[in-house]
């Protein structure tokens, strides 16, 4: 079956690919497997200045770099360069930090000398999801190329166009064209690649059963493997808290990327004495935005990547309301042609109903209300997900309180949560495993080998 790039504006097929023959996916194998055994021997100062020049060409493309991500998935052009710069910012800082983030570490033992050495594994796959299409891959493939492995990506089949970009930029900037591949293929091909000795590790940046099949797989070979999964971040507001900036935030945080963002806050926990207040001026603001085409600068909301996510969007919706919940805004797809729905609150959700336990996947937000602090951490920490959580108060002990209790790889105090890529990201519980960016994400595919010397 061919590969199609997918206008969800207007449903036009834009371009479509032929998958990879099994001889030409074996000759890309091949070909990465002899490229590490050279590639691991350039200097961090060869590969700084390739990842430097990656900044240079993302930042002078990133208009054009940017339309082929709204074409595909329907992100705002304006939220596409952005993501691009956030790309750039990337490669120059690990471009900087790499050599001293993988240099030796010495420590103290019984030995005269005993250092750590940070090796790379080799073939690392990733399998990289379509709602960050540019920003999901740099931060495997910069660190991963940084520390001397060689990449290959496995991109969501609907953005095939910004997969094949992302290698002509890493292979105009200098790096070797076996350093870095994309394979258009299957999902149903993964499993084969993990299998195949020469690949020493995987990461998955996806859904729930992705995340299960490729740590199955892997498991089964005995293979590292990164997961970032999804989430159902909650966004605490307590009464301490500067309401207007919360609500501010909030909307940012529930719609940005069409509200197709695994850390997007999704579950908004609200102290009684500032719920109706809180409430009041989120409905305003959600009711104000502009849905339309992602390419108009005006527009604040585009459309969803697929069909699919439309619908299973909105019957979870339509199942929260039968169950009893209320409508503050939305509810509804939009009539025009496109996978547009309508940015949606939901409030008086019972117990039960699917926001209390399933990730909505799009411009809907739900709103719970608690008594006190402990009620609010009780809810956000009882949903499988443990990715993110945005927290507001001014009051000290309820910040200390709420770092120390909420069940999550982070949390944010009085601000969104964002990856940054001088600090770790990944999850607990069923949104996953291992951590990206930071000196953790360098140093998760690379052998930490101890050196004993007598």
């Amino acid at each position: 079956m061919a590969i199609a790039s997918i206008n969800p504006v207007t449903g036009e097929v834009l371009k479509t690919f032929e998958p990879l023959t099994d001889e030409q996916l074996e000759h890309k194998l091949a070909l990465a497997d002899r490229t590490f055994a050279t590639y691991k021997h350039t200097s961090f100062r060869d590969r700084a200045q390739w990842m430097y020049q990656a900044a240079d060409i993302l930042e002078a493309k990133k208009t054009e770099f940017g339309i082929i991500m709204t074409l595909e998935m329907g992100k705002t052009l304006k939220s596409a360069i952005a993501e691009i710069e956030k790309c750039a910012n990337l490669c120059r800082f690990y471009a900087e930090h790499a050599p001293s983030f993988l240099a030796d570490t010495p420590a103290q033992t019984d030995a005269s000398r005993t250092i750590i050495r940070y090796q790379p594994l080799g073939i690392i796959l990733a399998v990289m999801p379509w709602n960050f299409p540019f920003w999901q891959v740099f931060r495997f493939a910069v660190p991963a190329l940084m520390a001397g492995n060689v990449g290959l990506l496995k991109h969501a089949s609907n953005v095939p166009q910004c997969a094949l970009a992302i290698a002509e930029v890493f292979h105009a900037a200098g790096i070797t064209e076996g350093a870095f591949q994309t394979l258009l293929i299957g999902a149903d091909r993964v499993a084969g690649i993990v299998a195949d000795s020469r690949v020493k590790a995987a990461t998955l940046t996806g859904s729930e059963p992705a995340g299960q099949s490729l740590a199955a797989i892997a498991g089964h070979h005995l293979k590292k493997v990164v997961l970032e999964l999804g989430g159902s971040d909650p966004f605490i507001v307590l009464k301490s808290a500067d309401l207007e900036l919360a609500v501010n935030t909030a909307v940012t945080a529930r719609v940005m990327n069409n509200g197709q963002t695994c850390i997007a806050a999704k579950r908004f926990i609200l102290e009684e004495a500032i719920a109706d207040q809180f409430i009041s001026k989120f409905v305003d603001k959600f009711k104000a935005l502009k849905v339309g085409d992602p390419m108009q600068p005006e527009t604040d909301v585009g459309p969803l990547a697929t069909p699919q996510i439309l619908n299973e969007l909105d019957a979870q919706v339509k199942t929260t309301v039968d169950l009893g919940a209320k409508v503050l805004a939305g509810g509804y797809r939009l009539k025009e042609k496109g996978n547009f729905y309508a940015p949606t609150i939901l409030d008086q959700i019972p117990l039960g109903a699917p926001p209390y336990q399933e990730e909505f996947f799009g411009p809907v937000a739900s709103v719970f209300r608690v008594q006190n602090l402990d009620e609010a951490i009780a809810l956000a920490n009882s949903t499988s997900f443990g990715l993110g959580a945005s927290f507001w108060s001014n009051d000290p002990q309820e910040i200390e309180q709420a770092i120390e209790q909420i069940e999550a790889g982070a949390v944010f105090v009085n601000g969104m949560v964002k990856s940054d890529p001088r600090v770790p990201f990944g999850g607990i519980k069923r949104s996953g495993f291992g951590r990206e960016l930071g000196i953790e994400g360098i140093r998760e595919f690379v052998n930490i080998k101890t050196i004993w010397i007598k």
